[in-house]
């Protein structure tokens, strides 16, 4: 038993542990409330992947309905040329849009090449789901 303050106050009494939360809940929370620089890595490269997917879509669309294009069927190209565009320019916004937080006392913002990997890592997955939700869930209902 632990002894009463000099006082003659109670002693405090614990505080109650908290309840431990499932998977689910857990992965929710963090959805939710995401990290800033997450949050925005993944939303540069989420809008550059949607622009320059639904430009690919039209593309094979335009294709698949019998337009004659210059150059003929060039699909693998602009496929190749989308996934290089959406890893690089995902990369470099949230290189410039990404600050790494600074420190106590200091207000100089720094971007290093962990800013890059950062668009890098988030663009990657951003670049094969879009054209998944695209070509395999859209286009049935375009063409």
């Amino acid at each position: 038993m632990a002894s009463p303050s000099p006082d003659g106050a109670p002693p405090p009494t614990p505080l109650p542990r908290p309840r431990r939360r499932g998977f689910f809940e857990v992965r929710w929370r963090q959805l939710r409330r995401a990290p800033r620089p997450v949050f925005r890595a993944v939303v540069s490269s989420l809008t550059i992947a949607v622009v320059l997917g639904v430009a690919f879509l039209a593309y094979d669309i335009a294709l698949d309905r019998g337009a004659t294009l210059p150059g003929g069927d060039l699909r693998l190209g602009f496929l190749a040329l989308y996934v290089a565009l959406v890893l690089v320019v995902g990369s470099v916004v949230t290189y410039l849009v990404v600050p790494l937080p600074t420190g106590a006392g200091t207000t100089r913002r720094t971007r290093t090449p962990w800013s890059l990997a950062l668009g890098l890592f988030a663009a990657v997955p951003l670049a094969y789901l879009v054209l998944v939700v695209l070509h395999e869930i859209i286009k049935p209902f375009l063409v």
